[in-house]
């Protein structure tokens, strides 16, 4: 039966499997998420306007916020201002300089993970990558802890980013009960150990450098004063979820993309082989040092750096976004209304045949021409502008490093049976990844 016109004016209800057709049509076009229309931006030019040159005439949306349930009270708050106080107060305890102190880190977590698997025993990769991820987080940002209470937090704080990285965004799933009680008694269960820790740590014996012991301290922004002690805890919650769930996404996704292409694997692992490159130049206009970062360095990125770029352009962890319109703006041909959500995907920006030349094709190499390029919002693995991701440089040097420790010690193949496919949650992490190690 053909549509009626009423069915023909209808928008389009928003789904992962459905989305890439909307690449072949206008650059901005009308879905509906769960009964609410919005406006889906494909053209990279006005996603930059969305993020950089008009951010300050958009805000949060809630429309794609039903997985989350963080902090937003410091780096999350809606306030432009108060943001950026929180930003500058993460900013030294993640620059290149803190990067560099935290490698060592990096490299015993890595190096325990790689320890702990057994030749032909299944590994599930995902909570693998979220019990390193989380560990490496946890030291990074509150500092040490006893060995029983570190076990602990790693083991609640894996649990509830595996909840949160499963939990869907949007449609009935995300509206089911049974998960999101799971969800819900995760978060309490992590939040009330590392609200013992926090307690613990208000009157420290002597002088710390960790982000926790920062917030703490912190007076707060002018207009807004300083958290208090529950904003804290939940601003910790917030900062240790994003940093685990993001990398356990990415790290499953390079660790199955090896086993996939053994060309690429046998690059890695040769790449892996050399002595590392030191470059620590830092970006004038950001403070961050542009070695760790892609498209930022000179010449073109080494093999390794170019495989994750190209896992996380295939692969974004944040694979879509909303912002609401907080006046009446013009984006490319349309007016719209203060109160417009406005949603976009990295997923499909960077699988965009204008701007990608086979863009389903896995090829690390295709970065030895192609440079992220700041004029555009072709490559937003972190995001971009006042609130791109915080923790980039940070998060590369962990890809890095877990990947090089793990790669160069197992060989690693899919369970039979095992077909993993992309799962669009909060994150976009590979559904149900079992794989074999076999030493190398």
């Amino acid at each position: 039966m053909p549509p009626t016109p009423r069915d023909a004016d209808r928008p389009q209800e928003l789904r992962f499997s459905r989305m890439e057709r909307l690449l072949g049509g206008h650059p901005i076009s009308t879905v509906s998420v769960d009964g609410t229309s919005a406006r889906f931006v494909t053209d990279p030019a006005l996603v930059r306007r969305i993020l950089v040159t008009d951010a300050r005439h958009y805000g949060k949306s809630e429309l794609l916020q039903k997985a989350r349930i963080l902090s937003k009270s410091g780096l999350l708050a809606p306030d432009d201002a108060r943001h950026r106080h929180y930003r500058r107060l993460a900013h030294p305890h993640l620059r290149t300089t803190a990067v560099t102190a935290h490698t060592p880190l990096m490299e015993d977590v890595a190096r325990a993970t790689a320890a702990s698997w057994r030749p032909g025993q299944p590994v599930d990769i995902q909570a693998a990558m979220c019990r390193a991820a989380g560990r490496i987080a946890l030291n990074a940002l509150l500092g040490p802890t006893s060995g029983q209470t570190s076990a602990l937090l790693t083991e609640r704080l894996a649990a509830l980013s595996w909840e949160m990285i499963t939990k869907p965004l949007y449609g009935n799933a995300a509206r089911a009960q049974r998960p999101a009680h799971r969800l819900r008694q995760a978060s309490t269960d992590f939040r009330t150990l590392l609200a013992r820790c926090i307690t613990d740590r208000l009157d420290p014996p002597g002088p710390t450098t960790h982000y926790l012991a920062a917030l703490l301290a912190d007076a707060g922004p002018a207009a807004g004063g300083a958290l208090s002690g529950e904003q804290v805890c939940d601003e910790a919650v917030m900062m240790l979820t994003a940093a685990t769930v993001t990398t356990a996404s990415v790290m499953s996704w390079a660790l199955y993309t090896l086993a996939r292409h053994p060309l690429a694997e046998e690059k890695v692992l040769k790449d892996l082989a050399q002595p590392a490159d030191t470059d620590t130049d830092t970006d004038t206009d950001t403070g961050i040092g542009t070695g760790a970062r892609p498209g930022h360095g000179h010449g073109p990125p080494g093999y390794t750096l170019r495989f994750l770029m190209e896992v996380l352009r295939l692969h974004p962890p944040v694979w879509i976004t909303s912002r609401r319109t907080l006046t009446p703006v013009t984006l490319g041909e349309h007016t719209l209304p203060a109160g417009t959500d406005v949603v976009f995907s990295s997923y499909l920006l960077h699988r965009h045949p204008a701007h990608y030349r086979d863009p389903h094709r896995f090829d690390p190499d295709r970065w030895l021409t192609t440079r992220p390029r700041p004029q555009d919002a072709t490559y937003l693995p972190f995001g971009t502008g006042a609130r791109g991701c915080v923790g980039e440089t940070f998060a590369w040097q962990e890809l890095h490093v877990l990947l090089g420790a793990l790669a160069q010690e197992w060989r690693l193949t899919l369970h039979p049976g095992t077909r993993p496919r992309a799962a669009a949650h909060t994150t976009l992490h590979p559904h149900r990844l079992l794989m074999i190690p076999q030493p190398r």
